[in-house]
């Protein structure tokens, strides 16, 4: 059995955990950065979500994001080292940034029991895979248990989104040219989801308000498998509003929130992204 004490938690700041949260739960954030031009800001630490958008929509480069260095890491776990029996990190998606792969590297070079976890995705999934390791932790569940049953989550979680910038995906990898010009061109909306990890394309979309149509219509498919789930948006809260009390209504048995894009994210889908996530129980 592991008491609270036992166990450290890792994340990076793509999470979207609450400071309060994170504060009572022996949680430890490491930042990615954002950089515009000269000036490198960490997520979370010296950039919020409230403060990035209005950046982002003001500036006219396109800001660019970085994860965090292997000696980041490699200092946190000498220091929980002194403090707990052991730490379970949860990352997002190891084909988006670097940050896994630091984070296991460093585990290797420190003489303390890290198991490392890839959620191949991010934002509300990823921030979820940590409530749910501390929860297991809290009904007393054996270390081993928590790890066993934490890495089988990031084949059940699923993110669909309409990006509010093909442009910036692009840029940052993670459309290919030719989805970007096609979507530009024909004006058309696309769909995404999160696929083993990787950002591909779902669907091909004519309006605005077909997105909502066909966002609802995979949400419903899925949706005898799934307890909560969260309405992801780069900066559009009231439509994610909207949008939460309709899919509240229309499923009474799930429970929903709405959940801000981080910057880094925001960095990569743009202001006006929404989409939603959950993780099928």
């Amino acid at each position: 059995m592991t008491t609270l004490n036992d166990i450290a938690w890792v994340t990076d700041s793509t999470s979207g955990l609450t400071e309060e949260y994170i504060k009572n739960n022996h949680i430890y954030v490491v930042p990615l950065s954002i950089i515009f031009g000269e000036e490198s800001y960490l997520e979370g630490v010296d950039i919020t979500a409230e403060d990035f958008y209005p950046k982002l929509a003001a500036s006219k480069v396109l800001p660019k994001t970085s994860q965090p260095a292997i000696g980041e890491f490699v200092e946190l776990y000498q220091k929980l080292k002194e403090q707990y029996k052991h730490a379970i990190a949860i990352h997002a998606s190891s084909a988006l940034t670097g940050t896994f792969q630091s984070s296991m590297a460093a585990s290797s070079m420190v003489d303390f029991k890290v198991d490392v976890i890839d959620s191949k995705i991010g934002s509300f999934p990823l921030g979820r895979m940590v409530e749910k390791g501390v929860e297991m932790q809290k009904e007393g569940k054996s270390y081993e248990e928590i790890v066993s049953y934490l890495r089988t989550l990031p084949d059940k979680a699923n993110l669909y989104m309409a990006p509010g910038s093909l442009e910036q995906l692009h840029k940052g990898g993670r459309l290919s040219t030719t989805q970007v010009i096609i979507g530009s061109l024909i004006k058309l909306k696309l769909i995404v989801r999160f696929d083993d990890g990787k950002v591909v394309l779902f669907d091909k979309i004519r309006t605005e308000k077909k997105v909502k149509e066909r966002l609802f219509q995979i949400f419903e498919e899925a949706s005898t498998n799934i307890k909560e789930a969260s309405v992801i948006h780069g900066n559009v809260k009231e439509l994610a509003e909207d949008w939460r009390a309709e899919l509240q209504q229309r499923f009474p048995n799930i429970s929903f929130t709405t959940t801000t894009f981080s910057p880094v994210a925001g960095t990569h889908t743009g202001q006006g992204t929404i989409g939603l996530a959950w993780i099928n129980e």
